[in-house]
Parts: C-alpha cells; sequence; structure tokens
C-alpha cells in the first residue's frame, strides 16, 4: 500500500516523503557524462528540469574523467557528482568508444557507492533529456524483476544473428533505451553483464553496419548491451511507446511525454537545433550566452493548422526553452549580472511559461500504452 505523508511528493528530506508501509520508498536518479562542455550543458539542462518536475529522491551525475581530465575539469559544481574510472579508450584492448562510459559507471557506482546501499529503485537516464513530471516507478509498472523503458525500434539486431551470436536467452531482447527504471536487486544482477556484453559486442566488429545486422550495432553496443544483459538475468521489461517523446513525433491524443530526447535535429520555420553544433561551446560558463532563441508560442500557432502537429511543435519549444531557462538561472547562481532585459527573457521568467511548463503525470491514455514486449506475437 502506497501512501503520501503531508499530501504530496517530495524527496526523503522534504516534508513530503514517499512512504510503503512504515518506510520511505527510495528512488535514487542517476545520469552518465563525460567532463566535458558537450555534457556540461545537457546537465545543467536535464538537472533543472528533475527539480522542476518535482523528482523525489536524489539524483547523482556519473562522471567519467581520466586523472588528467579531472584536473583541469571545472563544472564540479554543476551537480551532484560520483566519478567514475573512465573507459573512453577501454584499458585492455584499447578500444575507443564513449557509450561504455554508462555500462562502467553504472557499475562503479553499485560496487563503491554508498547511495547504492540506500535505495530501492534506480531511475537511470540519458544526458540529452529534458523531464517534464516526476517519474515514479510504481507509476510506470516497475517491479522487481520487471524493469520499465521506452521502446527503441533501431535495435533490429533483436532479430538476427547479433542476438544469436550475443544472447543466451533468445527468447528475450527488448528493443528498449533512453531511460531505465530497476530495482536496485535487478541492477546489481544484470549491472556486470551489461558492461561485458558490451565489451562483447565492441570487439564483435564483423557484425557492424552489414546487411544482415542493418542497424549502427557498433555505436549502440551498450544498449545492445543492456538488453541482453538483462535478458540473461531473466529480466521482461514492461515497455512505453509514447512516454518519451522525440521531436518530430507526433504526440497521441491524451497522452503526456515525461521525457523530451532531444538526439536528433530539430526545425521550425527558419530556427533549427542540433546537439552536436554546441560540442565545444563554453555555454555553461559564458554569463551572455542562450541557446539560439526559437518562435513564441504564438508564432507556432500562425505557423500550423492542425492541433496535432500545433501540440508537437509546442512540446519541442518546451524543451528548448526549459534549457534555456536552466542556462540563465544557473548563469545568476555562479555570480554572473542580470542578463540584458529582452523579450525573450521575460517570456523565460513569465507566468505564462510557468504554467506551460508545470509538472505533468501519466495519463489514463498514457497507461494505455504499457506493454510487456511490443513484439510479443514474434515470441
Amino acid at each position: 500500500i502506497l501512501s503520501v505523508a503531508g499530501g504530496g511528493v517530495a524527496d526523503e528530506t522534504g516534508p513530503a516523503a514517499i512512504v510503503v508501509g512504515s518506510r520511505p520508498y527510495r528512488i535514487h536518479t542517476v545520469f552518465s557524462v563525460e567532463c566535458n562542455n558537450y555534457f556540461d550543458w545537457q546537465t545543467v539542462g536535464l538537472v533543472h528540469s528533475l527539480r522542476k518536475a518535482g523528482q523525489p529522491g536524489p539524483i547523482t551525475r556519473l562522471l567519467s574523467c581520466n586523472d588528467e581530465e579531472l584536473k583541469n575539469y571545472r563544472g564540479m559544481d554543476l551537480a551532484p557528482t560520483f566519478v567514475v574510472p573512465s573507459m573512453t579508450v577501454h584499458p585492455k584492448t584499447g578500444d575507443w568508444y564513449p557509450g561504455i562510459n554508462k555500462p562502467a559507471g553504472v557499475l562503479y557506482w553499485v560496487e563503491h557507492s554508498a547511495d547504492a546501499e540506500n535505495v530501492d529503485w534506480v531511475i537511470n537516464l540519458d544526458a540529452d533529456g529534458i523531464v517534464r513530471g516526476p517519474i515514479l516507478p510504481w507509476e510506470m509498472g516497475a517491479a522487481r524483476g520487471v524493469p520499465t523503458s521506452a521502446h527503441y525500434p533501431p535495435m533490429i539486431g533483436c532479430d538476427n544473428i547479433v542476438a544469436k551470436l550475443h544472447s543466451k536467452r533468445l527468447d528475450i531482447c527488448d528493443k528498449v533505451g533512453g531511460f531505465m527504471i530497476m530495482h536496485i536487486d535487478d541492477l546489481r544482477a544484470m549491472a556486470p553483464l551489461w558492461l561485458s556484453k558490451t565489451e562483447e559486442m565492441r570487439e564483435d566488429r564483423a557484425l557492424w553496419n552489414v546487411n544482415d545486422t542493418g542497424d549502427a550495432s557498433g555505436w549502440i553496443s551498450e544498449m545492445y548491451g543492456y538488453s541482453f544483459a538483462a535478458a540473461e538475468v531473466g529480466l521482461r521489461h514492461r515497455i512505453y511507446h509514447k512516454w518519451m517523446f522525440f521531436p518530430g513525433q507526433i504526440p497521441r491524443k491524451g497522452v503526456e511525454p515525461i521525457l523530451l530526447h532531444y538526439y536528433v535535429t530539430i526545425t521550425i520555420g527558419n530556427w533549427s537545433f542540433a546537439k552536436w553544433d554546441y560540442h565545444e561551446d563554453d555555454i555553461v560558463y559564458n554569463c551572455s550566452k542562450l541557446f539560439p532563441e526559437p518562435p513564441y508560442p504564438e508564432e507556432v500557432m500562425k505557423m500550423e493548422s492542425k492541433p496535432r502537429r500545433i501540440r508537437m511543435l509546442l512540446i519541442i519549444l518546451e524543451f528548448i526553452n526549459t534549457l534555456n531557462e536552466a542556462l540563465l538561472l544557473h548563469h545568476i547562481s555562479r555570480g554572473c549580472p542580470e542578463p540584458e532585459p529582452s523579450k525573450y527573457v521575460s517570456f523565460l521568467r513569465s507566468k505564462e511559461f510557468a504554467a506551460m511548463t508545470k509538472p505533468v503525470r501519466l495519463t489514463p491514455e498514457s497507461l494505455k500504452h504499457l506493454q510487456i514486449d511490443p513484439n510479443e506475437k514474434k515470441k
């Protein structure tokens, strides 16, 4: 039986700790980054959105750095941080693959962090996202032995020779990615395999980008490593199709996406945004910089006549405006002078924008799109 003390949702230090029976339902959110400008602005945006959404429990950035990088790194204050060893260059094989830092960092956190001894649920997010509402495992259908994630169709290697060569459980290969909600006991069981299966995928270069694979299995090796590891410890995911929003998707009527994932180029009229364009950008440390000002909501209304496309564009605007709001607040917190007055700064500080970005919750329509496996008919 779930109850909420004080009538709301807050972290364990606040007045409204979530409890199950007589003890808190402990949630910990983690995300993996490297120590560079590219991940610094993503960190500022994601952490701001989590706090704005009212996400309960601690938030920890798993920061992968080598000793030399750490000496010169200037962003230790950007988020609560747990430093993990960098495996961007594999210590045994010399393979260059930044993606391996995610399973390696999670495993290191599970094995070495005191926080991992004081948690029931772990929420693992990609850094390039914005959260719109609190992520609560029980609302998302998660249970011990049943993690929750989002459907990721590009993982077609789950259906062909890739899975046959690298998974001992051919009956389970959930095509999932973008986020993960898992009980700590399950994470402890699968984290070592997640790393080892990722290493397997990186070593099997014959399967990368060939006709019988059909996808970028080399670059998304850690995603395959995750799916294969989860399968081998017997985890079947509850999978959401509409919970995570990608720019360009038309949101289904009645569904409120909880997570916005901005890994693709976004274009609205003459305005565009691609995260890769800001790989070396010092926007976090430059008091005068924000991302390019997007169109205002009223301008979008004039561009489109179809309500569903208007809603899609407004959700995209919510993502970039939340990023800029995060940067604006971050600059002020670091002692930057007040920004020059402008229509855009006034909009980011307005009641209108606050109302547009108030936390959302899963709707009854959202829950209709939760299922065990989108490929169930094939199993």
